[in-house]
């Protein structure tokens, strides 16, 4: 296999968004041209959320202010809302994702709104939106949900064929607390991906179960080729408990290239950033090929 996979970096915004320590805004910074070095291109730099629910990301203004400029490197900022929205647009960043929870108690705790309420506002924020960034569409939950349990795929669709009218530039189906297993990744992905075949499918995987490495194989099995994922593994939703980790980067770019794909990322500058990053957050973090390394391991070092 010689297909590309492009991984997208969450870890300037998903990895760090519920720690209790605020991450300094120069360190955000050196994350992200960290992962430019290591050959990332597309990353989520800040979410547009209200500060004072999401401290973290209090300062997104200035990280995306402040970004070094690159030719190819494409920032992304996450909204919830419509004052988020413009928030974005007006902050220079060159994509803004918008997230759906896909259930009714996730959706009024991580945006204080209703399914049928978000899906209004996406509405409106697809319509004042053209013209002027790309906009790519999330589905929080939509493989199971913190206080509800099952969130059945009816539900997902629905929202989905809704949403589809409004003309995203990419759907991304969000496994948000790590529930998911590959069966659910080739039954549900792959039938999204056949169902609406206009539009990019992307997969954003928690590792929380120990499945996410797993799930990103299904869904390369059923032909996606982007996914999101964050140095070292780490990562989670503040409205979502016990929502750890995402799939670390290091690990997916491992799997991809020994299995024969491309990602156009550097290995070792993968696993070199997620030992920075770790040495930045002070705490392990879970990733397994920043401790092993790569193979055959090229670094000289007995890993």
């Amino acid at each position: 296999m010689t297909e590309n996979i492009e991984i997208l970096e969450m870890s300037a915004r998903d990895s760090i968004q519920n720690l209790n320590v605020i991450v300094p805004t120069d360190a955000k910074l050196s994350l992200i041209d960290r992962a430019i070095d290591a050959g990332i291109r597309r990353m989520e730099v800040a979410s547009f959320v209200n500060p004072r629910r999401v401290p973290q990301m209090a300062d997104a203004e200035e990280v995306t202010a402040r970004l070094r400029p690159h030719e190819e490197a494409s920032y992304i900022g996450l909204v919830l809302n419509e004052r988020g929205y413009e928030r974005a647009r007006l902050s220079g960043v060159n994509e803004v994702n918008y997230v759906i929870v896909a259930s009714e108690a996730f959706s009024q705790r991580n945006q204080g709104m209703s399914v049928a309420a978000s899906v209004e506002n996406f509405s409106r924020i697809a319509d004042a939106n053209r013209g002027h960034l790309k906009l790519g569409l999330t589905i929080g939950a939509a493989f199971g949900c913190p206080f509800e349990g099952e969130v059945a795929f009816t539900n997902v669709l629905a929202i989905i064929e809704t949403c589809m009218e409004f003309a995203p530039d990419e759907l991304v189906l969000a496994d948000t607390i790590g529930v998911a297993s590959p069966r659910d990744i080739e039954q549900r992905a792959g039938y999204v991906v056949k169902s609406f075949p206009g539009i990019d499918v992307r997969l954003h995987l928690h590792n929380t179960r120990n499945t996410g490495i797993a799930n990103a194989w299904a869904g390369m099995d059923v032909g996606i080729t982007k996914f999101d994922a964050c140095f070292g593994g780490v990562g989670g939703c503040p409205f979502a408990p016990r929502a750890t980790g995402n799939i670390a980067t290091e690990d997916l770019v491992y799997m991809a290239e020994r299995a024969g794909f491309r990602t156009n990322v550097d290995l070792q500058l993968a696993i070199n950033t997620a030992h920075w990053l770790e040495q930045q957050l002070d705490q392990t973090l879970p990733g397994m090929v920043m401790k092993a390394g790569g193979f055959p391991d090229m670094t000289g070092s007995a890993n």
